[in-house]
């Protein structure tokens, strides 16, 4: 049975103290409340505080990630970092392919490939995003966007190499706007990815497949998103910055 996932995503936020205060009161808060047993929390916070958020994880009941890692090996890459080092300080789970790298950063599909090959190789899960710009699902290209990037980002694997995949939708017109996908859009472009997943691996592989949402989820809207039946979990990114709503989106189950 696949997991329910609520990872997330501090993007470039909070200095060391105040990372230092969050890590604590997610650490607190989930002591306090009851979650469903299949529900799993990958907090991923800036590269400088990830062994902070190992130390923390080992007492509490979630597990870390990192917001990116190099499509390179170890070397002559000043300012990247490899998937052999995050591997050193043991984190779970990697985002790649978020929509801000692939503006800001001009990563390709094929960047993502790589760097989903990296992390693969070194024990680590890869949360994949995808997703269509605004323009995209005006014109009608939202369906023929996201299976693009899925395709070239994850096809060449192969069947037990793709179990260890999570993939995020994240329609990059609701991130950070204020906007969200209604549950029946969110539903609609998932079913699509467990379709395209389940002509390439067939209907078992597919099924073990946590595919979660993102786009300005938070405590009001995520219980309707996660009741819907491929939506697996959230990405989280503005919410995730308040102890108490990223828990509240974590009792959404």
């Amino acid at each position: 049975m696949r997991k329910h996932i609520v990872a997330g995503n501090w993007k470039m936020n909070k200095t060391f103290s105040e990372a230092d205060e969050l890590l604590n009161d997610i650490m607190e808060g989930l002591e306090k409340v009851e979650l469903n047993r299949d529900t799993l929390i990958v907090v991923c916070p800036p590269m400088p505080y990830l062994e902070m958020a190992t130390d923390y994880a080992n007492d509490s009941y979630f597990t870390v990630g990192a917001q990116d890692v190099s499509a390179n090996n170890n070397g002559a890459f000043t300012g990247e970092v490899s998937a052999e080092m995050l591997q050193s300080i043991e984190l779970d789970y990697c985002i790649v392919g978020h929509s801000e790298r692939r503006a800001y950063h001009h990563e390709t599909n094929s960047i993502v490939a790589a760097k989903i090959n990296q992390l693969l190789a070194h024990n680590i899960r890869p949360i994949m995003c995808c997703g269509e710009l605004l323009d995209e699902r005006e014109a009608g290209k939202q369906f023929e966007v996201v299976q693009r990037q899925i395709e070239e980002g994850l096809f060449h694997l192969d069947v037990e190499a793709i179990k260890n995949v999570v993939i995020a939708y994240e329609p990059v017109w609701a991130i950070g706007t204020g906007r969200t996908a209604t549950p029946e859009q969110a539903q609609e472009m998932h079913h699509h990815i467990r379709t395209l997943l389940t002509a390439k691996y067939g209907a078992s592989v597919a099924d073990e497949i946590s595919l979660l949402y993102g786009g300005s989820c938070k405590p009001s809207n995520a219980k309707e998103l996660f009741a819907q039946p491929d939506v697996d979990g959230g990405l989280i990114g503005g919410a995730s910055l308040v102890a108490d709503d990223f828990i509240k989106i974590a009792q959404s189950f």
